[in-house]
């Protein structure tokens, strides 16, 4: 007996809920599907199917043996994948969804390093920070950050961590001075998200201590774009997560205030639908993207400034 044959075989009859099925389904005559339950049945020594002229049902054996099939068959499947990937080519359109902020700030200079490793790849790339179901709307992978929620079932891998601080322009604080203590923050002028939860105070952390601070804002935007120009312009004090910030903090164009201080810290994590019988399109990127960040649990921006 091909056990592992008749393993396949009694997941595919449980599947297609029918031996008939199952024998079309895996181009079979009904007479070797038949068989092959038998003889797995008889070397177990257990009946894993009930079956009546209407009905196939599942042994409590039955579902406690297709639990471990059904892994014990993924796991052969995605041995065989890793094996054999390095002699195929990733090919195809590869579908990816990217939270704006990383996806403008990160994800944008990565791709041609990426790309440059799969020329038969075709990269469409969404940015959108509503809410996405990747697996309903067809995308590969996804890229979320902080508290976007996905899927429980899908895979999610943590990429990095990135630290949400206070910055300014050299300029502004030239002339307003900078804040020393976050009571001080109070006193200038602020340019801020437009988020009710924030438009009145900013909620600083030291030391795993909160400290809710009254601001002032100079502007108000739901765009960091908008927010940043008006940093670099000397108009105030910015609140941005430091991924955003590795550019302006390397240039010297915004200068990070208390540091040690944050305003929270913002989780960004690779989602996709399986580990299991990954095509190689996705596979290659999962390990791109988990290569570029070797350290998730750590802020890979700020320490680098």
């Amino acid at each position: 007996m091909d056990r592992l044959q008749s393993m396949r075989v009694f997941a595919k009859v449980v599947e297609q809920g029918s031996f008939a099925r199952a024998a079309e389904a895996m181009e079979m005559s009904n007479t070797v599907v038949t068989r092959n339950i038998a003889d797995l049945e008889a070397h177990l020594g257990t009946r894993l199917l009930n079956r009546t002229t209407r009905k196939l049902s599942l042994t409590e054996t039955g579902r406690q043996y297709l639990e471990r099939v059904r892994q014990i068959l993924a796991d052969i499947d995605d041995a065989d994948a890793v094996a054999s990937s390095s002699s195929r080519k990733a090919s195809g359109t590869l579908r990816v969804y990217c939270h704006p902020g990383f996806g403008q700030y990160q994800l944008a200079r990565l791709l041609p390093l990426y790309a440059a490793t799969v020329p038969e790849v075709v990269l469409d790339v969404t940015l959108a920070d509503h809410a996405v179901d990747i697996v309903e709307e067809g995308f590969d992978v996804g890229i979320f950050m902080g508290l976007q929620k996905f899927d429980a079932s899908l895979i999610a891998r943590r990429l990095a961590t990135s630290n949400v601080v206070l910055c300014a322009s050299p300029d502004y604080l030239a002339r307003r001075g900078e804040p020393l203590t976050p009571v001080d923050v109070s006193s200038h002028d602020c340019l801020n998200f437009a988020f009710e939860q924030l438009r009145h105070s900013w909620p600083v952390t030291w030391e795993n201590k909160r400290v809710d601070v009254p601001i002032t804002p100079r502007v108000i935007s739901n765009n960091i774009s908008v927010l940043r120009q008006a940093a670099i312009a000397g108009m105030g004090i910015m609140v941005r997560s430091s991924l955003t910030l590795e550019d302006d903090l390397s240039s010297g164009r915004l200068v990070q205030l208390l540091k040690g201080h944050h305003l929270g810290r913002l989780e960004v994590s690779l989602v996709y639908p399986s580990r299991r019988l990954l095509s190689y399109k996705v596979r290659s990127f999962v390990d791109f993207m988990t290569a570029q960040f070797p350290r998730p649990e750590s802020d890979p921006w700020l320490a680098q400034v």
